[in-house]
């Protein structure tokens, strides 16, 4: 499994990072056979796998339970535990306490989003053992501050408010930093400016790597189509039509034959 060293190293090297989300052992299992070197239990499981419109409704329980699941798939790779909706703002103990259930849970990590009013928190869990992501730009779990899922960052204000955010939580210890959605040029002076490696969704290609929801990668969602996805395969016409040719063979009697059925 890689280390955080290892992410440092990969950025002083120039070689790209990859992540996806992961919430379930079955999708774990698979993953593991792939060269992908973080899988992130995204709080967008409320969104992807529940069906909430929007992570808000994610709970430490739910966020428990999909970590369980992943890490018992013994999958080798590094798993990033996402802190839900104000788990870490309910002051130092309960926010410790939350990272703390992540990591028994089999994170090797925990993220969180946002710096203002986090970076003493983020300091008391790095001095206490645990690796910690930041995440900038969009953030999902204020999006209705931000006045929906939009592109962060675009006035010259903000862009200097977000680069200090990002210095800042670098010097908190954060192992690395997610950018969400702003533009590339912001990020790549971020990229450019952090020790640390920082991973793109939505923020071009300068980032030292990349992370995407891995239903949307896989094309499962053909509703959604932001500019910042490439879906690099057709998950819903599989499905559909693997779920055709059974429902089929079913009605016309052709499964189970012989083969499938025991003496």
């Amino acid at each position: 499994m890689k280390s955080i060293f290892d992410f440092y190293q990969m950025k002083k090297e120039g070689q790209k990072i990859t992540m996806v989300t992961c919430y379930e052992a079955w999708s774990a299992l698979l993953l593991k056979e792939t060269d992908v070197d973080l899988l992130l239990v995204g709080d967008s499981a409320a969104m992807v796998v529940h069906g909430f419109d929007s992570t808000l409704p994610a709970s430490m329980e739910m966020m428990i339970l999909h970590t369980q699941a992943v890490a018992r798939a013994q999958t080798g790779k590094f798993i990033v535990g996402d802190l839900p909706f104000l788990s870490f703002r309910k002051g130092l103990e309960a926010g410790v306490t939350a990272a703390g259930q992540l990591m028994q849970a089999g994170a090797h990590s925990v993220k969180l989003e946002g710096a203002h009013g986090n970076l003493h928190f983020v300091e008391h869990l790095v001095k206490s053992g645990i690796p910690v992501m930041g995440h900038l730009g969009l953030t999902p779990q204020s999006v209705f501050q931000l006045g929906g899922f939009k592109v962060q960052a675009r006035e010259s204000e903000a862009q200097t408010l977000l680069l200090k955010d990002a210095l800042a939580l670098e010097a908190t210890g954060c192992f690395s930093l997610v950018l969400e959605c702003v533009p590339q040029q912001l990020a790549q002076k971020v990229q450019q400016q952090l020790k640390i490696p920082v991973i793109g969704i939505g923020a071009g290609p300068h980032c030292d790597g990349q992370v995407l929801v891995l239903h949307d990668l896989l094309g499962f969602n053909t509703s959604f189509k932001p500019k910042f996805l490439k879906q690099f395969g057709h998950g819903a016409d599989f499905l559909q039509t693997a779920i055709r040719e059974y429902t089929q063979e079913v009605k016309n009697g052709s499964f189970p034959s012989s083969k499938e059925s025991y003496e």
